[in-house]
């Protein structure tokens, strides 16, 4: 009895903590602005007790994030509290107090990034801050003249910059939003609405299957921006579906890891790394959903060829007619999205509203949308249920993606203070000889490798801090290049050895998961050309300035991406596929010789 009441108290515990943390990040949206000081340390300080101690897995970890948790809980409460006299300080530390808060604070970052998403990231920023201090031994260019302890901890810890910089800034202000209006979504009858969508629209189609899974990821994934999110949500859906009509399982695997990628590329959301890209840029919200809607089509397109391909040499079939979805189960569960995406795009494009202010509209016609089901009736158990989940969720999301950033802020930090991010941009200027196209070989490797050990948007940015300067100063467009780098980023969710949508997809369907993967490359083959098509076709990107020029540049991608696609999959013998290949290869690239 004890037991069960102490249980019941840590639940009620932990969900009034995630509806506080809610209440928290919408507050600052609706009821006006908070110093910056105040906002992103109490950000932090929601965040670190879902890391450290909802996530604890064993009693040791349980023991340890209790005590880094209150720690850094209080660290971060007192720079809130403290923000008027840490501002006339102006970056530089007084006192072996404010020094023990401050590597309090990088010490909790570091260990929350770790234990929310493993060791690669964290080990970069530990390598980031012995640069920082112990840089001034290095001889030659990439040696530093030193950074005093004080100046140096206090620019990371007390001034806006550092851990409390920009990117912390798109995560408590964007991020968080966007990540409570998908939990919303998530919690009611939206998912089951882009899966009826998705069986509408293409499950009667040869290969139909494959293709709602398309279309559903592709819905789904533009509220997750998570690719794994989006294979375990949609995948416990499609690929019973795809085995059940006798899809090799290699195939269904690949399908769904394919097309939950393309998630973090789809507007209207695509994830944190969206609004990332537009504190880095400057550039609105809405000029980077009009930049990335062409090339994301184009994605999808690619993978429908793909699985047509695919359907003729399998003989894959649609979905039985029986098993379709009514029309009146499509239109009443269709409108669980339809109207928070509706509301979002209205108050964005029309009302003239910041994007967040529109999500923060969204999320309450969402929250309204939970108090009934697909039937239209009122169940207390289940809408309690349904808040519960939304709340929960929200909770633990913005905790892993704020874990993400405030790491990533640390790299950001000391490759400002120290100059480190021009030197490496000089030397990628170097080593390419100022040639443009070396250059991209170059970043599209680095984003490769470093996409394989972290999350993308964690790759997106360190990469693009270093290389998209060196890129900019060769004649792209900032978004041009900041599209590119993310796409690149975007390559280790189906690229081996590590390829965390295929990993899940495979785990989950009992296929080996290097079958799968070879597979994924080869459905997801745009995934690897089109932001070189970007370059070769900068028009793509122009849609709203220019449509026709943009209309134009799609067309000759699309015919190009094609021609690969069908080769690659449809051709069985090798030379035929190399040839073809490189003839799809060649459209999407003459861009460069118009």
């Amino acid at each position: 009895m004890a037991m069960t009441q102490q249980s019941t108290s840590l639940r009620f515990f932990w969900l009034g903590l995630a509806a506080l943390m809610v209440t928290f990040h919408l507050g600052l949206v609706f009821w006006g602005l908070v110093p910056n000081l105040v906002s992103r340390p109490l950000h932090l300080a929601f965040v670190l007790p879902w890391v450290f101690v909802f996530a604890a897995k064993t009693r040791g970890e349980l023991v340890s994030g209790l005590v880094l948790s209150m720690l850094g809980v209080s660290a971060a409460i007192w720079i809130a509290l403290n923000h008027d006299m840490l501002g006339d300080q102006y970056g530089f530390l007084e006192g072996n107090f404010q020094i023990g808060v401050a590597v309090v604070l990088l010490v909790c970052v570091i260990e929350a990034a770790r234990r929310a998403i493993g060791w690669p990231l964290p080990l970069v920023a530990i390598s980031a801050l012995a640069y920082a201090l112990f840089g001034s031994a290095i001889p030659g260019e990439f040696g530093h003249s030193g950074t005093p302890l004080r100046s140096f901890l206090g620019t990371m810890t007390i001034a806006e910059g550092g851990i409390w910089g920009s990117l912390t800034a798109v995560s408590v202000g964007i991020v968080s939003i966007f990540v409570i209006f998908g939990a919303v979504l998530n919690a009611g009858e939206a998912g089951q609405g882009f899966m009826n969508v998705a069986a509408a629209a293409a499950g009667r189609l040869k290969g139909g299957a494959a293709k709602v899974s398309v279309i559903s990821s592709a819905l789904f994934g533009s509220i997750s921006g998570s690719a794994s999110a989006n294979v375990a949500s949609t995948g416990a859906l499609t690929l019973p579906a795809m085995t059940k009509l006798g899809y090799p399982k290699r195939l269904a695997a690949a399908v769904e890891a394919v097309a939950s990628s393309g998630g973090q590329i789809m507007p209207p959301l695509m994830g944190a790394g969206a609004f990332v890209m537009v504190e880095l840029t400057g550039v609105p919200y809405i000029g980077i959903m009009a930049a990335a809607v062409l090339p994301a089509i184009l994605y999808f397109f690619a993978v429908w060829v793909g699985i047509n391909a695919y359907a003729s040499r399998f003989d894959l079939r649609g979905i039985e007619a029986s098993e379709q979805p009514s029309a009146r189960d499509v239109l009443i569960t269709s409108a669980f999205f339809l109207v928070p995406f509706s509301v979002l795009l209205w108050g964005m494009f029309s009302g003239g509203y910041t994007p967040q202010y529109a999500a923060c509209l969204a999320i309450l016609a969402g929250a309204v949308l939970l108090l009934f089901n697909r039937k239209a009736r009122f169940d207390p158990g289940q809408i309690a249920e349904r808040v519960t989940s939304a709340l929960m969720n929200a909770a633990r999301q913005i905790a892993m993606i704020a874990s993400i950033i405030f790491c990533a802020s640390i790299i950001i930090g000391v490759l400002s203070i120290t100059g480190l991010g021009v030197k490496i941009t000089s030397l990628i200027l170097t080593g390419s000889g100022g040639l443009l196209w070396p250059s991209l070989l170059l970043t599209a490797l680095a984003c490769l490798v470093l996409g394989m050990e972290v999350p993308t948007t964690a790759a997106y940015v360190i990469c693009v801090s270093v290389a998209g300067p060196a890129l900019i100063q060769q004649g792209l467009e900032p978004l041009q290049a900041h599209l590119f780098v993310f796409w690149f980023a975007l390559l280790s969710t189906i690229t081996p050895p590590v390829c965390g949508a295929v990993f899940i997809a495979a785990g989950m369907i009992g296929e080996n998961w290097i079958k799968v993967a070879l597979t994924a490359m080869a459905l997801g083959v745009g995934l690897y050309v089109i932001p070189l098509g970007m370059i070769a076709n900068p028009d793509i990107l122009k849609v709203a300035e220019t449509p026709l020029a943009a209309l134009t540049a799609f067309l000759r991608m699309a015919v190009g991406l094609a021609v690969l696609s069908y080769g690659l999959i449809a051709l069985e013998k090798i030379a035929a596929k190399i040839a073809v290949g490189l003839i799809g290869l060649a459209i999407v690239m003459s861009g460069i010789l118009i």
